[in-house]
């Protein structure tokens, strides 16, 4: 359990943040509605998560709380979900990224906006090199 000073930071944090837990809701269920129907992400998403959409999004709300605002609510290993996803190309990360910020900029006012668009590109660029380095791709290019 929390101890009481670690738990008065986080509400402390999640008062200073232009996020909301409803800015949340709106925007991962918006991103991934656009998602499902997207020519290049939906097939993998869907190969994925087949029809388990309301638990995942349920899980994405919970991780963008605890990216957010610090709720430690998700709990998971993002990198081995997706390293069991297979086939993730930065084609991929590329267009998540440009479908995120078009939805973050839709849903949220600038300052949440860029919040969300500043941690997604850092999750982003992270999963990407841990992806490379689970496929050795990243060990062959370096020479011996």
């Amino acid at each position: 359990m929390d101890n009481p000073a670690a738990h008065a930071r986080r509400q402390a944090f999640a008062a200073a943040s232009p996020v909301t837990e409803a800015m949340i809701h709106a925007l991962v269920h918006a991103f991934y509605a656009k998602v499902r129907t997207d020519p290049a992400l939906g097939p993998v998403f869907n190969r994925a998560i087949a029809e388990d959409w309301p638990p995942h999004l349920a899980r994405m709300c919970d991780f963008w709380s605890s990216v957010t605002l610090m709720t430690g609510r998700f709990k998971g290993s993002p990198m081995q979900a997706h390293i069991q996803v297979g086939g993730i190309r930065p084609t991929h990360f590329a267009r998540w990224l440009h479908l995120f910020q078009q939805t973050a900029e839709d849903v949220c006012p600038p300052e949440a906006a860029a919040l969300f668009i500043e941690k997604s590109q850092v999750i982003a660029r992270s999963l990407q090199m841990g992806l490379h380095l689970a496929s050795g791709e990243l060990d062959a290019a370096i020479p011996s």
